[in-house]
Formats: C-alpha cells, sequence, structure tokens
C-alpha cells in the first residue's frame, strides 16, 4: 500500500500545482451552490434533497469526473512517461488505485467544503441532517463510481480530450439507461436496465435510507472499472 499512497501523493500534487483542481472544484462548488440558492429561494423549504437530486447537478457530476481523471493516464501515455511507470518496481494494480484515489480525495474535499450548505439550513430551520448525511454518501458514492469510470476512460487512450468524451458518454449512457429500462416496467430487460442506471440507487439515499443494495452497486461499478483499467494497463506492459 505504500505505493499506493506515493502515487496518491504525486497525483494530488499534479491536481494542485495546476488549475485543474481549483478550476473543477470552483465550477461544481459555484453550480451546486447556485441550485442551493434557487432551490431554498423558491421552494422555502430547509431540505437538501432538492440540491443533491438536483438533475442539473447529476449533469456536472458526470462532467466534473470526466475532466479530473481524463490526465490520470492518458498524460502518462502521451508524454511517454509510461514506459519508465511500466518498468518502475510498481504493479499495475497500485498505479491504478493510486491514481484513483488521488481523484477520489480530490471530490471528497470539494464535498466537505460544501457543507457550508446544510450549516446554513440548520441556521434558517430544522432540516432532517441525517437526511442530508446519507444524501452526501449518496452522492460520494456516484461520484466515486463515474471517477472510476473515468479511471477506466484515461487507460484508453493518450489524448486526454478523448479520454473525457468517452467518460462523459458512458456516465451519460448509465444515466439514459433508466429511462429505456421505463419504457418496458415488468420485464426483464426492462428490470434489468434500470437496476443497471447509475441514478436509479440514488434517491433512496436522499430519502435517508442506506440500502446495502445500493452501496454494492456503486462499488462493484468502482471494482470493475478499476480491475478493467488494470487489465488494460497490463496489455501496455506486453506490447
Amino acid at each position: 500500500m505504500r505505493n499506493v499512497w506515493t502515487i496518491a501523493r504525486r497525483e494530488l500534487y499534479a491536481y494542485f500545482s495546476s488549475p485543474i483542481a481549483y478550476v473543477t472544484m470552483a465550477a461544481f462548488l459555484a453550480v451546486m451552490g447556485l441550485l442551493f440558492w434557487l432551490i431554498i429561494i423558491y421552494s422555502r423549504q430547509a431540505v437538501m434533497g432538492y440540491t443533491l437530486g438536483s438533475p442539473w447537478l447529476f449533469f456536472v457530476l458526470i462532467l466534473y469526473a470526466a475532466v479530473v481523471t481524463m490526465r490520470l493516464l492518458a498524460e502518462e501515455q502521451r508524454s511517454g512517461t509510461i514506459e519508465l511507470v511500466l518498468t518502475a518496481p510498481v504493479r499495475d494494480w497500485e498505479m491504478i488505485v493510486g491514481k484513483y484515489l488521488s481523484s477520489l480525495i480530490l471530490f471528497l474535499t470539494m464535498l466537505i467544503i460544501s457543507l457550508y450548505q446544510p450549516f446554513i439550513l440548520a441556521r434558517l430551520g430544522n432540516p432532517d441532517l441525517g437526511a442530508a448525511a446519507s444524501g452526501y454518501l449518496g452522492l460520494f458514492l456516484a461520484g466515486a463510481a463515474l471517477l472510476a469510470i473515468g479511471t477506466l476512460t484515461s487507460t484508453l487512450t493518450r489524448n486526454q480530450v478523448v479520454a473525457a468524451i468517452l467518460g462523459i458518454a458512458i456516465g451519460v449512457a448509465l444515466w439514459l439507461v433508466e429511462f429505456v429500462g421505463s419504457r418496458s416496467p415488468g420485464t426483464f430487460v426492462g428490470d434489468f436496465l434500470t437496476q443497471l442506471a447509475l441514478f436509479t440507487h440514488y434517491p433512496d439515499f436522499m430519502d435517508g435510507i442506506i440500502d446495502t443494495q445500493h452501496v454494492v452497486y456503486y462499488l462493484s461499478l468502482v471494482a470493475v472499472s478499476l480491475f478493467l483499467a488494470t487489465r488494460v494497463l497490463e496489455t501496455r506492459r506486453w506490447r
């Protein structure tokens, strides 16, 4: 695990020594803050569910994850440093997990900053802080899954823009299959697509319900994405 933390620290330094971390965090927090302000003004309700469950926030989350992860492996391949990395005494899974962990820490930092919103609600009214906490957990798990997908797409190409587009495409596809599945309710295909959808598992968190099924779904998506990313990296080692 020491190699994982070393790689994660290196990537975090790269994030904060460039505008990437600041711009992406500022953009996400600005959209989330705007949604929070508009919803409070028009709903007059001290709840976080409307903000955390906004489709606009889902879309921004997909964009954020793709932009943050697009350089993780793609930049290494473009600059040629991937060859040095592959000859270093570091396992492929350690490389993948370390880079993924750095993006996850960055995302968690951003969520912690946004906690001023439930604190404001607590000053204005009597919000259900338990539901807010579970909503944040759901947002973290959904973001973790999207960041893992972005890590995978970053291993598939040396072009950062292509990696970002692939990450966005997969994220949007996993979002839209819910609507496709809802067209065939009660059928095997319809139920499968509904359960496969990224944000189908999210509403219970906003209601204060932490269902093991939903947690397992997001963690499985992370595990599968990182596993596939490791396999892709291994194929590059033998080229």
